[in-house]
């Protein structure tokens, strides 16, 4: 039978996107579904914009891949789209002796992740390197960096046009029932809605991926994981930005941790940290300068009193709950799920933005034979 599309992706941000955008490649006709009123305004949105070198990550593990694949890619990516960045490097910082054993543990795994150019630093040629700096010792990772993710988004919508697909926005996704055969009748919402049929199917929503693959007849409700939401506030330096690199302690459990980064802007920005929460809630609570300023200060003894000032806040789809081990990506294809022609993705936190250009080139070859 002939379809309206050869594929349909739900969810335009950076990883609905760039899934788009290689599928595109190919030749095949795509859709991109985005419920919001303009592409990337949930997670892709709301993050530290840091182009990740792919330090922390389990060796084998689709993060550590994606993340090293994805991050070459997105700096030649950047770099040929004009698409604003900075490859300014990152210290992770032992602030004392009890922090040199974790930071050597990064370094390890870093190496076998294939991260280039790590240097081992002592306290001295860290504060060489960042004067200000609070450092027993420090790891360099001069890969890493910051870019204008909204930038970023445009230029994957701009390939995905140039291509002929399209990317429709305030049409949420309702409902997809397999179709007999092969393939999926697909129904949005929102003024533009349709009903519609695709050969393939892409769930990249972000924190609504499960509720997505709950509304797939078919999808059996025992291979969709748990989600839960991670929010972490971010808070703005009044004044100069003390440091040129990014600075980062060891990770906290079950996230990387309170970090800075100096923005494309010239800007310092501290955060985030890691609260669980039941709802999207983007407040963020003035009263937390307190324990940022204490935070901060261990790595920076210089933050004057009441420089901080609340930023903006972020929600992360997680898979794991307070305590729980931090799980890897999550690609549902054929063998889990059962159906033809989908791939669902779920628990694409960081690093996906770095990733998401490896993620896009993983799922079209998960479908290449579809």
């Amino acid at each position: 039978m002939s379809f309206d599309f050869d594929a349909t992706v739900v969810g335009a941000g950076a990883v609905g996107l760039a899934c788009g955008r290689a599928l595109a490649k190919r030749g095949l006709s795509v859709l991109v579904l985005e419920k919001e009123p303009h592409i990337g305004q949930g997670v892709s949105s709301r993050n530290s914009e840091v182009i990740h070198g792919g330090l922390y990550y389990p060796t084998g593990s689709l993060k550590a891949r994606f993340c090293v694949e994805g991050r070459r890619a997105l700096y030649a990516f950047l770099e040929s789209h004009k698409v604003d960045h900075r490859k300014c490097g990152k210290l992770v910082v032992a602030t004392d002796e009890t922090e040199v054993e974790r930071i050597e543990a990064i370094f390890v795994q870093a190496t076998a992740n294939g991260v280039e150019g790590l240097e081992h630093l002592t306290g001295a040629q860290a504060r060489a390197l960042e004067p200000g700096l609070n450092a027993h010792a420090a790891i360099l990772s001069p890969e890493s960096g910051v870019f204008d993710s909204h930038g970023y988004m445009l230029a994957l919508e701009g390939e995905i046009g140039e291509a002929g697909g399209s990317v429709v926005v305030s049409t949420p996704f309702e409902r997809a029932e397999p179709l007999p055969g092969f393939g999926f009748t697909l129904t949005a919402g929102g003024e533009g809605g349709a009903t519609l049929t695709t050969r393939l199917l892409v769930t990249a929503p972000g924190l609504g991926s499960q509720a997505v693959a709950a509304r797939i007849e078919g999808y059996p409700a025992d291979r969709i994981p748990p989600g839960h939401f991670g929010k972490g506030v971010y808070f703005r330096l009044t004044g100069k930005a003390p440091f040129e690199r990014l600075i980062y302690p060891p990770p906290i459990p079950g996230a990387l941790g309170t970090h800075y980064r100096k923005d494309l802007g010239g800007q310092a920005v501290f955060g985030p940290d890691l609260v669980y929460v039941e709802s999207e809630d983007y407040a963020v609570d003035a009263a937390k300068a307190a324990e940022f300023e204490g935070y901060i200060r261990r790595f920076w003894p210089g933050l004057p009193d009441g420089a901080l000032t609340p930023d903006y806040a972020g929600i992360r789809p997680k898979l794991h709950g307070p305590g729980e081990p931090q799980p890897d990506f999550q690609l549902h294809g054929r063998d889990v799920h059962g159906l033809d022609g989908l791939v669902a993705l779920f628990g694409i936190e960081s690093p996906g933005l770095t990733s998401s250009l490896a993620i896009g080139e993983a799922v079209s070859e998960m479908l290449a034979h579809d």
